[in-house]
Parts: C-alpha cells; structure tokens; sequence
C-alpha cells in the first residue's frame, strides 16, 4: 500500500515454522515480518539469521527484545549478524517491558525504566550507525568498537507520553502496542514531535503494532482477543493508559466488548482493508499487524495473511 509499509507478527511453535511463516509473509507480499520476545523464547536473531537464507527482500523486525534481561552490546551482536546476512534488513525494536515480566520472570529490579531506556539507546546507536561507543551512565557502561556502521534500524517502544517523548528524541522508529488509534493520533504523535524538536530532528516514523483479524464472528474474535491481550488490562501501565484514553472500564482489568472493537481491527476482508487503509490519518507510517486467532475459525489466519498481502502490493 502506498505510504503505509505493511508488516505482520509471525508466529509459530517451533522455529522452524516461524522461518517458514517468514517465508511464507514474503511470497504473500508483506513487506515486514515480525517478532514478539517474551519469556524465554527461541532467540528471534538465529530464527531471522535462518530466514535470511531463503529470503530476499522482506524486513525482519523484533517488537521487542527486553532490554533489561540483555547488555546493549549483546543484543548488537544479534542485530549485527542479521545486518550482515541480509544487509539493509534488520530493524531493531527494544524496549524495557514492564515490572510483572521482568521482575517476575528474570528477578532483575525494574527501576527507571526510563532512564535505563534512555541510556540503552544512547549505547546501540553509537556502537551500531558509528562503529563505536564509549559510554558511561547512571544505569549502564559500554565501551567497544566493530568494524563499522550497520544499517540496522533502530526502534523502541513507547506507551504514554514520557516513553514516546523519549524515543522522538532518540530512535528511529516508535513502536506502540495495544493503543487505540485516537489514541496514537491525539497523544503519540504530539508527544513524538516534541522529543524529536529537542533533540532537533525530524520526528521518527510511528508503527501501529494492532491485532488484526478477518473474520465476521464478533464473539469467536472478542473470545480470541481476551485469550490473546486480555491480560493487559490487568497490567498498571497499560490499564493507565487504556483510562486515559477513554476506557474507565480497564480499572477493573477486564478487556470488554468496547476495547476489543476499539483495539482489534476485525471484520470482513473490505472492512479490515478500509480500516487499515485509515493509519495514516492517525499518525501511522507502518502497520505491525498482530493476527487474532478466533476460536473454531480455522480460516482466520490465511484469510488475514492473504488480506496483508493484497494490501501490501496496493
């Protein structure tokens, strides 16, 4: 689609199937195939590493890597041997996660989330578009030097006003998750600008990571959703933010029939594209589609995929 680079969430319960699903989003037309890290799951740079063999033009993207639980200069490394086996592809997306997970799952203290962010980004795009970094912070130090500039790109994510400030000022890219589209456009973006005119530079491009479905069971997707991201309404920063934007229900942690209309773009095949066709109006320069998987609809997954990818060659 012209002015809207279309990417999608490939997922699946082995590594090799997600190099195959990768694959299988290139043949289909989508221009960016991406990666969530939770927990411990199989390291998204050797699975991309591997899709870069069979592949030739799709992007490989993480949203995101816990940087917490990885020195800046270890996940270089990763994006490093991506960059140097499909050179021009690799987008690095990182961000700090949040304190259940990171507290909860690795033990480490999540303190100045902020601040460490801050830091961290500072750290990955002096060592991958310099070659080089010497950096010692309140939070983290790295000092090391390769052969020479990447062209990794990198992203961070971003969920209120402070987060998208930061990464205006700093990344090459924002990356939300789970905000409603008024959202992006009324606080996001103004929020972007503002970091990106203090550090006086343009502001960096806004991907819209939204759950996508094509299918016209609106109880079988609203089911879906809840299994999928119906845990965020319990989580303090995003029940927050989902109050703030309109949704006073996310105080009591439930993900209701509103939400789901509001954050799952979700229909027939005309419909999704129409509503897809609509991010930029909102702010959005690149679509990060996260595909619902309804219950008993065992279609929605290759309907949602072949819809991606007709609207990608538009």
């Amino acid at each position: 689609m012209k002015g809207l680079l279309i990417g999608v969430h490939s997922t699946a319960s082995t590594a090799q199937k997600t190099v195959d699903a990768i694959i299988a989003a290139e043949k289909a037309g989508i221009q960016c195939s991406w990666l969530t890290v939770g927990g411990v799951a199989p390291d998204p740079f050797a699975i991309f590493g591997a899709a870069a063999q069979h592949t030739r033009t799709i992007k490989f993207g993480t949203s995101i890597v816990p940087t917490f639980p990885r020195h800046p200069l270890a996940m270089a490394q990763g994006a490093l041997a991506v960059d140097s086996l499909a050179p021009g592809r690799m987008r690095l997306g990182v961000g700090p996660s949040h304190k259940p997970a990171i507290e909860g799952t690795w033990g480490i203290p999540f303190e100045r989330p902020l601040q460490h962010l801050r830091e961290y980004l500072t750290i990955l795009r002096g060592i991958l578009e310099t070659g080089a970094v010497n950096f010692e912070g309140k939070r983290l130090t790295a000092r090391a030097q390769i052969a020479g500039p990447t062209r990794v790109t990198v992203m961070a994510s971003a969920l209120r006003i402070n987060g998208f400030r930061l990464v205006g000022e700093l990344a090459d890219g924002a990356i939300s998750w789970n905000c409603p589209l008024p959202y992006l456009r009324d606080v996001a973006i103004p929020a972007l600008k503002e970091g990106a005119a203090r550090a006086g530079r343009p502001a960096p491009p806004l991907v819209a990571h939204v759950p996508v479905v094509v299918s016209e069971d609106e109880a079988a997707v609203r089911e879906g959703a809840r299994r999928q991201i119906g845990f965020y309404p319990r989580v303090p920063f995003y029940s927050q933010m989902l109050q703030d934007a309109g949704f006073p229900e996310a105080k009591d942690g439930e993900l209701s029939d509103r939400m789901v209309d509001a954050l799952v773009i979700h229909g027939s095949a005309s419909r999704v594209k129409d509503r897809l066709r609509s991010l930029p109006e909102f702010g959005a320069s690149e679509l990060l589609a996260m595909p619902i998987l309804p219950p008993g609809d065992t279609g929605a997954m290759e309907r949602t995929l072949e819809t991606l990818g007709e609207l990608a060659r538009e």
